[in-house]
This record gives C-alpha cells, structure tokens and sequence, in this order.
C-alpha cells in the first residue's frame, strides 16, 4: 500500500497493542492513527485464527466509521478477515442490512455509540468473544455528548479486554474518562497542537461583509482541484453554497442531509467530481481525503483546536496544501489563542486590490513567545501564489505535481494537554 516506514504514533503505539496493554494515545489528524491501531489488531486476529467477533471500534461520526470500515477492508484484503460498520441515519433497507450482517459474523464491527445501542437492546449482538475494544476521535465523541452512551456499550462487554482510547487532544474530561474504561494504561502523546509542517497558512482581517467577496476572489485565483469551506453553523453553509453554486462546483454538506446524500457528496468529492465542499466541523475529522488544496476557515473555529483538525485536511500523506482563514474584529482574540496553541504568528495577508480597508488587526501578549512563522510563498509583485486562472466548471484541470515534504513531528510521552475543556457547536 505504500508504506515503507511508520509514522511516530505508529511507531509508538504498535508496540503496546500487541503487548495488550490498554492504552491512551494522542495524535493530531492526518498522522496515521487509523493504521496504528488496526495494523496491530489484525496481526493479533490472523494469528489467532479465530472467527468469531474480535474487536469493536467506537466513531463519533458515520462518515468516520465508513472510513475506518474501507480502511480495514484495505489492509485486511488478503487476510480474510471481515468487518461491519454500523451506523444511523440510513433507512430501513440499511437497518436490515446491519443486522443481517452482524448474523453472517465478522470479526470486527465499527459503531457509532448511538445505533450500537438500538443493537444491543434488541439482542442483535453477542459480545462475548470480543478481545479489543477501540474509541477513536474519543474527545469529538464526549463533545458530542456519547459518554453516557459509551458507558452502557462497556456493560455489555467482557471485562478481561484490551482499551485503547485515540483522541486528538487531551483535556482534562479525557483523562477522567479513561479512568473508568482502562486499566493502568500506557500513555503517548504525539505533536499535540501542531498543524502539519506541509501547511502554509495565512490570515485576513476582515468585517463580515467582506467575506463574500473574498472568498469568490479566492476561488477565482486558480482551478482548485479539492476545497474545503468550513463555517460555524449549517444555516451559514446553505448560505455560502447558494452564493457559491452559479459559479463553482460546490455541494453543502450538513446534518440536514439524508445518509445517501452525504455518501454521495462524499465520494463525489473523493473522485474530484466536485471540486468545493462547503460544511461545518462535522467534516473537520472523519474524512481521509489526499489532495485537498485548500481549506478556508470562513468563520473562525471557537476552539484552538478546532483549528488543528480543520487545517489538518490539507496536506495529508507528506503532501503540501494552503489554509487561510478570515478573521472578523469579534474573532481576533479567538486567532491569538490559535496561534499561542500552534506555537507560531499566522501570516496576516493585505487584502486583494479593489477591496476596502479591513479592520486593523492586533496581536495580543498570547503570540508574543512565538518564534516561528508561516507566510504564503509570494512571486516579485508580491502577489500571494495564486495562479490567475478563472475556476469554472467547464475549466481544464491541471496535472497535479506530488511534491513530498517530510513531516517534522516531536513525541513525548506521559504529557497533557493544559487548555482543559473544549466548547465546541455541535451541528
């Protein structure tokens, strides 16, 4: 599949699983968390050569347990070991098909918490034989309110099990959690609060009504092959797609959707037949998408880390890819505390010519320890790098070069995150 060495979670986190020790294990996205704890599970059930149920994976989101579930099948495909994944939100045709293949067996079945449960109280299941239990994306699950849940989905497990709990940050809430679930687990914590070293970012300061404007003159600047938009509620994505749609290959993506629609956009996305998708944190993590160009934070995330996981779309797999976001007067205090988290001053970009003055923008005491920054590479006008070619829907699409960048990452163990609680608007 291409892999010729792993990544620092992998490195880390492998050794542990087939030691069964539990585990908690931290890691930003787009860093390989979903091989580090499958590789070493399906090691585990191959050499076994058990059939019966093995492992259950816990996903906040149906898109994220569909990816987890095409992953497995990725890596299982010569070994002959299956997986289900379950989820609402389908009809009753999908209802039927869950259960009829939880009744043909598998070893490994991916769940969100909530039809997990519909399952389990209708005595669908027999967790009986099950080995491993894995949480991933564990901090977006109890953000989603998914504890309650989670706790009832463990009675029904046996208690001689291996856990292991992957969450991109480490609050507070985290580790009290965990304490219910693991027994004395291994701790890794992996670059916690970093965004990728293949993402330039940059930053403009503007008023609200600016933003419209702007991020057409974006798009404009070149034929972007794969975008995300990221805005703060779902009535603000309607909007943006409905000013977007005359002149882009757009699709809103929102929890309105019915579960066909978003597979659909989903995968019309993956394959470049839609070049812009426009949502909220809800696809912030729960999509493995190589290539995404470019991700425009419309609305600044309420969270510094909500920041981390939307910039991590872009340059996944060692490949480079641009962030820029728009940050109002009301926001500039939430953009200080993303750059004391990052470690680094964001590169404020002037507005484009033709434009009003924006809102002046300062820098508080947060970013002052800050040694790096990351500006957009410029040509001698000073222009940003944006080619100057229109976007349209008939346009030519360039070849894309692959330019690989190493990734630098740090790892140190038996580390928290000290930012505490999360507020996060659930969509």
């Amino acid at each position: 599949m291409g892999f010729e060495q792993p990544t620092p979670i992998q490195e880390k986190a492998i050794p542990v699983i087939l030691q069964k020790r539990d585990l908690i294990a931290c890691a930003q996205t787009g860093t390989g968390k979903t091989a580090a704890f499958i590789l070493p599970v399906l090691n585990k059930i191959s050499k076994s050569g058990k059939t019966s149920l093995n492992t259950l994976i816990l996903a906040p989101t149906r898109e994220l347990a569909i990816q987890i579930d095409q992953q497995i099948q990725g890596f299982a495909y010569f070994l002959g070991i299956s997986s289900i994944p379950i989820y609402g939100g389908g009809d009753g045709i999908i209802w039927e098909q869950q259960k009829k293949a939880l009744e043909l067996g598998a070893e490994i079945v991916v769940a969100t918490p909530g039809r997990l449960i519909a399952l389990l109280a209708g005595g669908k299941m027999d967790l009986s034989s099950l080995e491993h239990l894995i949480l991933d994306e564990a901090d977006r699950m109890l953000d989603m309110g998914f504890s309650d849940d989670i706790l009832k989905i463990v009675n029904y497990l046996p208690k001689d099990r291996q856990t292991v709990l992957f969450s991109a940050t480490m609050p507070p809430k985290i580790r009290q959690f965990s304490l219910k679930l693991l027994r004395d687990p291994e701790e890794i914590t992996i670059a916690l609060g970093k965004t990728a070293s293949g993402v330039t970012q940059s930053f403009y300061s503007v008023y609200d009504q600016q933003k419209e404007a702007l991020v057409k003159h974006i798009l404009s600047q070149k034929d972007y092959e794969a975008v995300i938009i990221f805005a703060s509620t779902k009535e603000k994505v309607k909007s943006i797609y409905k000013m977007l749609r005359k002149d882009f290959d757009v699709e809103a993506f929102h929890s309105d959707l019915e579960q066909v629609e978003r597979e659909k956009f989903m995968s019309n996305f993956k394959n470049k037949s839609i070049k812009i998708l426009v949502g909220t944190d809800i696809i912030s993590r729960g999509i493995d998408v190589v290539g995404i160009e470019l991700v425009i934070n419309y609305d600044t995330p309420n969270d510094p880390e909500d920041y981390v996981h939307r910039v991590g779309r872009t340059a996944r797999a060692d490949m480079e890819g641009e962030a820029i976001t728009f940050v109002n007067p009301k926001d500039q205090y939430k953009f200080q505390r993303i750059e004391s988290l990052i470690g680094m001053e964001v590169n404020l970009m002037p507005l484009p010519e033709g434009f009003e003055k924006g809102p002046e923008y300062s820098r508080g005491d947060s970013t002052k320890k800050s040694k790096k920054s990351f500006s957009p590479k410029h040509n001698k006008q000073g222009r940003s790098k944006f080619g100057k070619k229109p976007h349209s829907k008939n346009a030519h699409h360039r070849e894309k070069s692959e330019n690989k960048k190493p990734q630098s990452e740090t790892a140190s163990s038996h580390s928290s995150s000290k930012f505490g609680n999360r507020r996060n608007v659930i969509d």
